[in-house]
This record gives C-alpha cells, sequence and structure tokens, in this order.
C-alpha cells in the first residue's frame, strides 16, 4: 500500500533465502555483510563480490585486492560522508538531550532500541510469507536461529555504549501480536526468544520496555512472568483494562489513546478517553497516559486536551 510522503513505509522482502539458514547459522556477520547487505542497500552491492574475511590471513596486504576496484572504493567513500552526516546528526541530538535535561524532562529509556529474535527474522530476513512456510516446513532451522539471534542481541546489547547511557531498552514487538499466530505457534516460535533476551537484561538491572503494536489481548497470561517492577508495556490496541486487572501488579503499563482519536477526535472527546484510561489504569499507580501509537499531523488542541487531562485527572490523594 502507498501511502505517499505520510510516515514511514517499510518495504519487506525476503532477503534471506529458505536454503540460507545454515549460512547464517555458521557466520552470522558474513551472511549479513555479503548477503544481506548487499540486497537490501544499493551502496553495499560491491560486497556480493568480496571474499570472506576469514580469507585475511598471514600477508595481509596480499588480500587487499578488492580494494583496487573502482566500485569498492566508491562505496567508501559513500560510507565516509554517510559517517560525517551522522557525526553531525549525533551532535544535534546530543544538544536535544541537554536541553531536554535543564528543562527537567527525565531521559527516556528508548535510547536504546533492540528487537524481538522472531521480529529480526521475520521482518528483515525472511519476509512474512517466508516466515509463515519456515513455521511448518523448517522448524528446527527456525529454532536455531532465533536462539542464535537471542545470544547476539545480547551481546549487542549488552557491548553497546548507548546502552550505559540509558534507563534501559526498548522493544518493539511485531508479528507476536493477536491474529497473525496462534497461542500455539506464540509460545513456541516467538516468545522463548524474546523472553531469554530480557531475561538477560533483567539480570544486568536493566528496565525493558515492549511496545505491543496490534492487540495483545491474547498474549497477557502468557507474559506475565516477569519481577514486579521491571518492564514497561506499552500497548497500542489493547484492552487496558484487562492489561491492568492481569498486568497490573508487577508491570507499569502505557498508552493507549487512538492515534485515530487524536487526529479526527474533539477536545471534549480527547479529554473523556484520557479521563476513562487513567481512572481504569493509574489505581495503585505505575501508568503512563500516552497515545496508543504515534499519530501522524495530529490536532494541536487534541494534544493540549490530553495533556490537560492528565494534570487534571492523573494525580493521587495525598495523607
Amino acid at each position: 500500500m502507498d501511502i505517499g510522503g505520510v510516515g514511514f513505509q517499510f518495504i519487506e522482502g525476503e532477503y534471506m533465502r529458505a536454503d540460507e539458514y545454515d549460512f547464517l547459522l555458521k557466520d552470522p556477520s558474513d551472511f549479513w555483510l555479503r548477503r544481506y547487505f548487499p540486497r537490501v542497500y544499493e551502496v553495499f552491492a560491491p560486497l556480493a563480490a568480496v571474499p570472506p574475511l576469514t580469507d585475511f590471513f598471514e600477508i595481509g596486504p596480499m588480500h587487499l585486492w578488492p580494494l583496487a576496484r573502482p566500485e569498492l572504493q566508491q562505496m567508501l567513500t559513500r560510507l565516509l560522508e554517510g559517517g560525517k552526516a551522522l557525526e553531525n546528526y549525533q551532535k544535534l541530538t546530543a544538544m536535544e538531550k541537554q536541553v531536554a535535561a535543564e528543562l527537567g524532562f527525565p531521559p527516556s529509556f528508548r535510547s536504546q532500541l533492540a528487537f524481538a529474535p522472531f521480529d529480526v527474522l521475520a521482518d528483515t530476513l525472511r519476509g512474512t510469507r517466508g516466515i509463515m512456510m519456515d513455521m511448518f516446513r523448517r522448524p528446527d532451522k527456525l529454532h536455531a536461529a532465533l536462539d542464535r539471534i537471542a545470544d547476539l542481541t545480547i551481546d549487542s546489547i549488552l557491548s553497546s555504549p548507548a546502552t550505559a547511557d540509558s534507563l534501559g531498552v526498548f522493544f518493539p514487538l511485531h508479528k507476536g501480536a493477536d491474529g497473525w499466530m496462534s497461542e500455539e505457534q506464540f509460545l513456541c516460535f516467538y516468545w522463548p526468544s524474546l523472553r531469554k533476551v530480557i531475561n538477560a537484561l533483567l539480570d544486568e538491572g536493566l528496565l525493558v520496555g515492549l511496545f505491543a503494536e496490534g492487540s495483545y489481548n491474547t498474549r497477557l497470561e502468557l507474559v506475565n512472568e516477569f519481577p514486579t517492577g521491571s518492564l514497561v508495556w506499552e500497548f497500542d490496541r489493547t484492552d487496558m483494562a484487562r492489561a491492568k486487572r492481569i498486568l497490573g501488579d508487577t508491570c507499569c503499563l502505557h498508552g493507549n489513546v487512538p492515534s485515530s482519536l487524536l487526529v479526527t477526535g474533539s477536545p471534549e472527546e480527547v479529554r473523556e478517553y484520557c479521563r476513562r484510561l487513567i481512572e481504569i489504569c493509574a489505581p495503585g499507580g505505575g501508568y503512563i497516559l500516552a497515545q496508543g501509537a504515534i499519530p501522524e499531523l495530529p490536532k494541536l488542541q487534541n494534544l493540549r486536551a490530553m495533556a490537560q487531562a492528565a494534570r487534571e485527572y492523573g494525580t493521587y490523594e495525598r495523607d
């Protein structure tokens, strides 16, 4: 579906073939460098013809012949230009964080981003059709890849400098939503590898934020297994009353004012919706009033109504 210039668009494809699981499992870095990157990014296309890095041994200069190729030299030049642009972007974001801190805004745990292992395979590599076929045709290979990616995810997060400056790690969850797979498939394929990653991060004292895109109504009981105060669940279309009843004693809940309401509704409708959410989710604490997803071009008066509702109704009586 073409949505024009409104928001981000993700073009899903089969960027790892079904017969390449063994390649991925044997050497994930080599697969990413010489298979995935050339297929997805035009600038990395020359890497498809480069020998594996394990060929570079002992007499190093003799193995630098790929650098003599014009297309590879052009690739490196473009990457340097991209690196300089990213450096400027990082300077701007650092200034933004400093200004926000001076204004009293707390740091966000979203500064460190990660993904569920199943979503890495399903979104990034195999695509929806491919991963659905894999669950039936090659479940053993899929499980092996999920476990491998879980370990890589843990190592990547814990070794990242961004983790040291972050309150926690944020996971947008994609293909685990209601209706995408059955509860049995969720427990078999989606949840175990993600749970492994979450537990490893909790063991290191990190806070974990999980954004349940779509609805998670049938998943709530299945995911309620972590220590009190260790997770923030952000909900998009999940029944918040049910989420409060099942997860409210152990997790912080976040959400879920509909984006459609912020774009098309009236301030009065937004205010009333927020009031009901606060009445349902706020008792006992552990609730953050927020939108269910990022709205595109919401009405300013609706955002103000949402903020005003938080000030008016989001208070606790003092003893």
